[in-house]
């Protein structure tokens, strides 16, 4: 059983005229219990990723599930189970 599935992940910022790729199709599993990391340069994409996974945020194509909870229909179950604490505090969005 898996603690977290993504599914082809995509998340574009920017503009229709010039959109800025964060997250490129992605997809990974994470079983209960696992060790797993998640490394990469800046603007790689992470930040977006668990910004996803914690509802933040929407991703424009894909799915992903924590704990078997969608991250789109099940926020409010997610937000009870998962904490999330950035490295740079912000109030707004960047």
């Amino acid at each position: 059983m898996s603690s977290v599935v993504v599914n082809n992940i995509i998340k574009t910022y920017g503009t229709k005229k010039a959109p800025v790729p964060a997250l490129g199709g992605i997809s990974f599993e994470v079983a209960k219990g696992e060790l797993f990391g998640i490394i990469g340069p800046d603007g790689a994409g992470k930040t977006s990723l668990f910004r996803i996974l914690t509802t933040l945020i929407l991703a424009d194509q894909g799915d992903a599930s924590v704990d078997d909870f969608d991250v789109v229909k099940d926020l409010r179950e997610i937000r009870k189970r998962v904490g999330y604490m950035p490295g740079r505090f912000s109030l707004y969005q960047d």
